[in-house]
């Protein structure tokens, strides 16, 4: 019953992936907000300067105000998707886990709504770190919707062979990676002090910058001489941690493109991708700092990290499904393509 494909069936697949395209551009609104400062623009929550939010005259939508409004907006344009989604799979989906892997959606983007809005009302920078990691998680868990619909998945199509036992927990670690590092790239956004580490790829002319007190005491007299906030050795090595954390990952994505020139094409191809990304996402990063944390850029070097994350888990899942494929399907003629696989 499960690999009988209609008409509604593809409908609620490509709204799907309407959905994960969409959502990525509220990420990119997201990250527009933190880097033009613009998180507290609208000091109220749900209401904007008092309107409903749904009414706030155009007229007045401009600076800060244009970038945090227009961020409600989308926001709540994806969570009203997000319910039709769920709506629709629960009428026509068969499978069970997808229906309920639906409602998680709608209660993950439910949670991400609210905490945008307590990050206003209680003014807490906080919150900002946890509701940026929940839209990164809510992106990825709304593009395996996407796959999981979709003709190839569910008809048995998607799910390669794939005779390496390790291959899929190196995909897994490099997608728990590029996570984490997300995490501290948030934390480092919504600290809301510019550059702790204005030179790159040095760190105050070193390697390893120096944090003693009498380094800090010249440090922050330079920073303050120059009009930037003050630092302090924490948010220094917190950055410094995000670089290391970039170089692990680079050797981790290298290692699986590696252990991968062996594996399914498609598999290849997207390790390929992957690794390509991650050097293009060091490059924005240099290019951030070179730039003084321009906007844009910085919004990018985000999107771009938003996508490895996506490219990693999609990876991870499609391995593990091949993992799947190959414990417990006979190889058999009555599967050719998997036959394949193994001659």
């Amino acid at each position: 019953m499960s690999r009988a494909w209609t008409a509604s069936r593809a409908a609620v697949h490509w709204w799907a992936v309407l959905t994960a395209v969409l959502t990525f551009i509220l990420l990119c609104s997201g990250g527009l907000v933190t880097s033009h400062g613009a998180g507290m623009a609208v000091p109220d929550w749900p209401n904007t300067f008092g309107y409903n939010m749904f009414l706030f005259p155009v007229s007045r939508w401009v600076g800060g105000i244009f970038y945090e409004h227009s961020h409600r907006l989308i926001a709540s344009g994806i969570g009203l998707m997000t319910v039709i989604l769920s709506i629709a799979l629960w009428r026509v989906e068969p499978r069970r886990w997808v229906r309920i892997f639906s409602l998680c959606a709608v209660v993950g983007v439910c949670l991400q709504g609210l905490l945008g809005g307590l990050r206003v009302v209680l003014i807490k920078d906080e919150i900002g770190v946890f509701h940026a990691l929940l839209a990164q998680s809510f992106f990825v868990a709304i593009a395996l919707l996407a796959v999981v619909t979709g003709r190839r998945f569910v008809q048995k199509r998607w799910a390669d062979y794939e005779p390496h036992p390790t291959l899929r927990w190196w995909a897994f670690g490099g997608t728990a990676l590029i996570f984490l590092q997300l995490g501290i790239a948030a934390t480092m956004r919504h600290e809301h002090i510019g550059l702790s580490i204005p030179d790159f790829p040095l760190a105050y002319g070193s390697w390893l910058p120096d944090t003693s007190p009498e380094a800090m005491e010249r440090i922050n007299a330079e920073r303050l001489a120059a009009g930037e906030m003050r630092t302090n050795a924490l948010q220094i090595w917190i950055q410094m941690a995000h670089r290391i954390l970039a170089v692990l990952i680079s050797a981790a994505l290298l290692a699986f493109f590696w252990k991968a020139r062996h594996a399914a094409r498609a598999v290849r191809f997207w390790s390929m991708v992957w690794i390509a990304m991650i050097l293009a996402q060091i490059a924005l990063g240099a290019w951030t700092i070179w730039s003084n944390k321009a906007a844009d850029v910085a919004t990018a070097h985000m999107a771009l990290g938003a996508l490895s994350l996506l490219v990693g888990a999609l990876l991870a899942f499609r391995l593990f499904c091949g993992a799947r494929t190959q414990d417990f399907v006979l190889p058999d003629a009555t599967n050719p393509r998997l036959m394949e696989r193994i001659a």
